[in-house]
């Protein structure tokens, strides 16, 4: 699978400009990632973040499964099928838990690239080049602010890469300052 196949089946079931960018920024931090625990592997890595959300506009109550269902009928491998749903662990009806260090990153990296996209969103700039991490932590301290992203799922996989919640927001932003657009 690569990601020209990957985006294709990605926009088969996404039309909303929103879901589009989201998978995009998803891959990208995942692409980045991979150059540092799985180098020679980016593509793959990327194209796991470009399909995690294949069902979340048209199945938002069945998400993880439906996207199960959906990639198994386009041929995508069962590694990178278990891969892309296991960000659902603990929050749909999937059964796939985070167990490598890319399905790990995805479940944090998730919620997060969300929340620091809301925040870039109420800057000036409108720019991740010069967001700090103090700006992230202060929005992450407010519940109200970008409500939808999950502070316990960005803690909760934190703890699982063993990094501290600071780390993984910072090395969240170096990621995303890599894509182009961010």
């Amino acid at each position: 699978m690569d990601i020209t196949r990957a985006r294709e089946i990605l926009e088969t079931h996404n039309r909303e400009t929103f879901h589009l960018r989201h998978a995009e920024v998803v891959s990208g931090v995942l692409r980045y990632f991979a150059e540092e625990f799985d180098p020679g592997r980016e593509e793959y890595w990327a194209v796991v973040g470009l399909l995690h959300d294949v069902d979340f506009e048209e199945h938002p109550d069945a998400h993880c499964v439906k996207g199960e269902e959906i990639l198994r009928g386009e041929g995508v491998d069962e590694d990178m099928i278990r891969s892309a749903m296991s960000h659902g662990w603990g929050l749909t009806g999937t059964s796939h838990q985070p167990e490598s260090v890319m399905e790990k990153i995805l479940f944090a990296c998730d919620e997060l690239t969300g929340l620091i996209g809301a925040v870039t969103l109420m800057r000036p700039s409108k720019s991740v080049q010069d967001l700090e991490l103090s700006s992230v932590k202060k929005k992450f301290k407010d519940k109200k602010f970008a409500a939808g992203c999950s502070r316990d799922v960005i803690r909760q996989g934190a703890e699982m890469l063993g990094w501290e919640l600071d780390e993984l927001i910072q090395r969240t932003i170096t990621a995303m300052r890599t894509i182009e657009g961010c």
